[in-house]
């Protein structure tokens, strides 16, 4: 028995593949400082305001033994890939500011570790601040759950500084050091298969990919497929750019041949033929929506309808998880349209349909659109585009609240009684009182009271005092009023000044 089992793994030509490390955290917590230090990759200059908008792949060697690296915005787009049941990281790095605290997304990351059900290494990062206090930060963890070696845990821990590179040695080692625990064997007999971690449309080059190979070997001229898209392969790239044969499991890679983008988080196969992969693909196919954050309306509801373009499906993904988050009770944040790409024609005519704005991020407006818009300034519909989410996710909270109706806040001032009523004739009478409660003041709105019901309202156009005009009376003052307003005001009429704000509408 033993030796049949023996010969089989030799059938299978099992290998020790490098681990997959998935990095997490919070938006400025130096995720993608973490990964500049490892391989002094220059992520961050080329990311708007320092933040990684998209899922990346890179690639490091130390020592001789290969690491995979996958670079998220937060937990949103690895949390689409989980949710398709595409198991694509070994090891989850948690990055913690040590000079800073656990923030909430640092929480959401932790969750999003544990439902993977994968190993964590937490990175305590800007070591070299003179305010990181490490073990303050192992004792807000172990609040959440997190309890690291130091602490009497089991979760290992390491203090690095993406700047000074200290401790970037020792993270490595660590990750590697799990992975031989972890024991990740692979056959590379198979056909191979893997994980869509990222997709966009480039408009030189056509629908492109980048997967994360998890068995067998991706060879260039394959025929792969995903449930949403099929390619004949005519280009395989590394994540530097640069051209290469084929791909070994747990190696990101570049695919050009999609007939369309795929989607983010779906798993891919070879097929022996472009037929196969057709016929999975329209199986499949008509299950497939683009995501939507569209929420049902009730009746007397209004809604911001929204057509959204974004660079790559990741960034779309993420935004419209993000655009589901903010409060909808008062107004609903519909995206008719959700698409990669940049802004066309057909977008303009939707929004004009629909009376929408189209919101891009990191995406161009066609020219053809800047001249039809130019030509008609009627039908110009409102784009705006972005280059940080969290930009547009704060501008959409606006866009929202804009669409709101303001709301009237009204401050009681001051009550009189009425005693006399001097003259009158149209809508204006002179009337005199004693302040009872608060104050009052000229151009004060006015709100008549007899006994307990309202009978009208008014303006009080000038107030007086021994028939000299004032400017404020106050309680126990004998008060002359020059009233205007939809009433005849009578004795003992209780008189309420008040004051009215209009306060734009909050979600």
């Amino acid at each position: 028995m033993v030796k049949k089992k023996n010969q089989k793994l030799v059938e299978k030509k099992l290998a020790t593949r490098a681990p997959v490390v998935v990095v997490l955290g919070h938006v400025d917590h130096g995720k993608s400082s973490l990964l500049e230090a490892i391989k002094d990759f220059e992520i961050t200059a080329k990311e708007s305001g320092g933040i990684t908008q998209h899922v990346g792949a890179y690639e490091v060697d130390y020592n001789g033994k290969k690491i995979t690296f996958i670079d998220t915005p937060g937990h949103e787009a690895f949390s689409a890939i989980r949710a398709r049941g595409a198991q694509v990281a070994d090891i989850a790095v948690l990055v913690v500011d040590a000079a800073d605290s656990v923030q909430p997304q640092t929480k959401e990351a932790i969750n999003v570790i544990k439902k993977a059900e994968i190993p964590m290494v937490v990175a305590l990062n800007k070591i070299d601040k003179p305010t990181a206090d490490p073990e303050k930060i192992k004792r807000e963890l172990s609040k959440v759950d997190v309890f690291v070696e130091s602490m009497g845990g089991k979760v290992p821990s390491v203090e690095v500084s993406a700047k000074t590179k200290q401790g970037i040695n020792e993270l490595l080692e660590l990750i590697l050091l799990v992975a031989e625990v972890e024991n990740l064997e692979v056959d590379t007999t198979t056909l191979a298969e893997g994980v869509v971690i990222e997709s966009y449309m480039d408009s030189f080059r056509g629908p492109i990919a980048t997967l994360i190979v998890q068995k067998g070997i991706l060879k260039r001229k394959d025929i792969i497929g995903t449930s949403s898209a099929y390619a004949k392969i005519k280009n395989l790239e590394n994540f530097q750019g640069k051209s290469i044969e084929q791909v070994y499991p747990s190696q990101p890679v570049v695919v050009m041949g999609f007939e369309k983008s795929p989607w983010v988080g779906e798993k891919f196969q070879t097929y022996k033929d472009i037929n196969e992969a057709m016929a999975n693909v329209k199986k499949e196919d008509e299950k497939k929506e683009a995501p939507l954050a569209t929420v049902p309306l009730t009746e007397g509801q209004k809604a911001l309808n929204v057509i959204l373009k974004a660079d790559v499906a990741g960034s779309l993904e993420a935004i419209v998880e993000s655009f589901k988050e903010l409060p909808q009770d008062k107004i609903v944040l519909r995206v008719l349209k959700s698409e990669v790409g940049d802004i066309n024609e057909s977008d303009t005519k939707l929004a004009e349909m629909c009376n929408g704005q189209i919101v891009g991020f990191r995406v161009k407006i066609n020219p053809s659109v800047l001249q039809a818009m130019k030509k008609d300034s009627g039908k110009r519909v409102k784009i705006k585009t972005f280059d940080v989410i969290y930009s547009m996710i704060q501008e959409m909270r606006v866009m929202m609240e804009k669409t709101l109706k303001p709301e009237a806040v009204r401050e009681d001032i001051g009550k009189l009684k009425t005693q006399v009523v001097f003259w009158g004739e149209g809508k204006r009478q002179i009337i005199g009182g004693k302040i009872f409660e608060g104050e009052f003041r000229k151009g004060l709105k006015l709100e008549v009271q007899r006994g307990s019901e309202k009978v009208g309202e008014g303006r009080a156009i000038n107030i007086q005092r021994n028939k000299k005009d004032a400017d404020r009376l106050t309680k126990g003052d004998e008060c002359g009023i020059l009233f205007e307003g939809n009433v005849k005001v009578q004795e003992d009429d209780t008189i309420v000044a008040y004051s009215e704000e209009m306060i734009r509408g909050e979600l």
